[in-house]
């Protein structure tokens, strides 16, 4: 009986939208190779994700787990880092989450049968856990086979200790071809002696990583092959590419009545013969007031037709900008579908923070990029989409850092660039190139849709082995993890 039961897994997501997303979208996926889903989150993340999948609410199970009160510098009642008062605070959000550990447990024991566990890898914790049921645990994390590769070389291999200032260029051994500095890195990757708590975390996520049955890549071979082989070559947890998970989304027939305003506006450019540039950072970025002010000039002075997705702190800034370009602009302080904007047919570019979720959205909606990096991954993955991929141009900064100031000016000649100019020509004709490439990963047959297959028939193996059930009690969970790793 065991070998005709469907798969069951368990998803567990870091408390990010960012990070939550991929794996609603891998839910999705999942689902539809009638695979059982249960997913964990919290009292305050849960709405969001019943919205999600309220067309298959049947489909699938969300328990909720109690997020940590009382932690220190977070407000009670923040759940998400969406919502954190300043990114400064990452660390100590990210660590609390370990006091979830003993109710993830006790809900886990509760649940037969589970094929594996995939959780994102902050959540370190989950792999002990996973270890005393003998239940595999896969780690997600939301970056690109190139950007990882490249973080294990240039980490591995110390190259940040040589350079004199922050922005003199570094070739990657392994990967010579590619150039990097320090600035390309956020803080303990790029410091000399890097310690503290924020470098425990980071050590303790990679540990776990490690020490993983597998990472999901949300990638797709034939975009990166390299770095994907590099991966399974080197790690010693394999990397499964069952992406761009963006195309896993179903699509729902449009309700004109239930538009938002925004994709209402950009029907309008479509009947005008308009394009749009998109305009987003994420909701992680804090960018001063200097640089929206920038922004707002550089978008008024370029005359192009565009949509500008703010924060909620940053439209005091941007306020005077609507009244200045009318109908040509929208400014949207709401959280959207960026993918449903991206998909929009008047949607001809993206300027964008390259965090790699949207940077996957922009593949599959066949959309350039005009790379604008921020923090974390995201300064190699403009790297990636500029020079390794060719989907995307880059921003200038006034001083030629990574982490430079942006001028109104020097905004405005790369807008025009990438929307009317030869260069974005060649890269948009590149991101069709890339996009149609995506979609016959995805589709039956393609390279992803082997790899996931693949993946759940493992899995499947692995649970089929075991002698009954899998442990409900940590003696039992010792000879099963022994079994497990052997």
């Amino acid at each position: 009986m065991a070998s005709t039961r469907h798969p069951h897994f368990v998803l567990f997501p870091f408390m990010s939208k960012g990070h939550t997303i991929p794996l609603l979208h891998l839910a999705q996926l999942l689902l539809s190779r009638r695979v059982t889903i249960t997913l964990f989150t919290t009292k305050a993340n849960r709405p969001f994700i019943a919205h999600f999948f309220h067309r298959h609410s049947d489909s699938i199970s969300i328990v909720d787990l109690p997020f940590p009160i009382q932690v220190e510098g977070i407000p009670q009642g923040i759940e998400s880092t969406d919502k954190l008062p300043s990114m400064s605070f990452f660390t100590q959000f990210a660590t609390s989450t370990k006091l979830m550990q003993p109710h993830f447990e006790q809900a886990l024991e509760k649940i037969p049968h589970v094929t594996c566990i995939v959780s994102d890898g902050f959540l370190s914790w989950t792999l002990e856990s996973a270890n005393k049921f003998g239940i595999p645990r896969l780690s997600y994390f939301g970056m690109s086979g190139y950007s990882t590769a490249v973080t294990q070389q240039v980490a591995g291999n110390r190259l940040l200790s040589g350079p004199e200032t922050d922005d003199d260029l570094i070739a990657v051994t392994g990967f010579p071809w590619i150039k990097v500095t320090r600035n390309d890195f956020d803080e303990v990757f790029n410091q000399r002696n890097p310690m503290g708590p924020q470098q425990d975390f980071v050590m303790e996520v990679i540990i776990a990583m490690a020490n993983s049955y597998g990472q999901i890549m949300n990638s797709f071979y034939e975009l990166e092959p390299e770095f994907l082989d590099y991966l399974n070559r080197e790690s010693k947890a394999k990397a499964w590419s069952v992406g761009p998970l963006p195309l896993a989304v179903t699509e729902s027939p449009p309700n004109v009545d239930q538009k938002p305003k925004w994709i209402r506006w950009l029907d309008q450019k479509v009947a005008q013969g308009c394009s749009v540039l998109y305009v987003a950072f994420g909701s992680q970025a804090e960018i001063s007031s200097k640089q929206l002010k920038a922004i707002s000039n550089g978008l008024e002075e370029s005359q192009v037709n565009f949509l500008w997705v703010v924060r909620k702190y940053e439209t005091l800034v941007v306020d005077e900008l609507q009244e200045r370009v009318g109908e040509r602009g929208m400014i949207v302080r709401e959280w959207v579908d960026q993918l449903e904007i991206l998909k929009h047919e008047s949607v001809k570019g993206f300027v964008s923070h390259c965090g790699w979720n949207s940077v996957l959205e922009s593949i599959c909606s066949e959309v350039p990029i005009l790379a604008w990096p921020m923090m974390a991954d995201q300064p190699l993955n403009a790297r990636m989409v500029v020079e390794e991929i060719k989907i995307g141009l880059r921003v200038e900064t006034c001083d030629g850092s990574v982490k430079g100031f942006v001028t109104s000016e020097g905004l405005k000649k790369m807008v025009k660039e990438l929307m009317e100019g030869e260069k974005g020509k060649d890269v948009r004709k590149k991101a069709k190139e890339i996009g149609e490439a995506a979609k016959e990963a995805m589709a039956e047959g393609g390279s992803s849709w082997r790899i996931l297959t693949e993946l759940i028939d493992e899995l499947q193996a692995v649970r089929n082995s075991k002698i009954g059930d899998f442990p409900r009690s940590e003696g039992d969970a010792t000879s099963a993890t022994s079994n497990a790793e052997a």
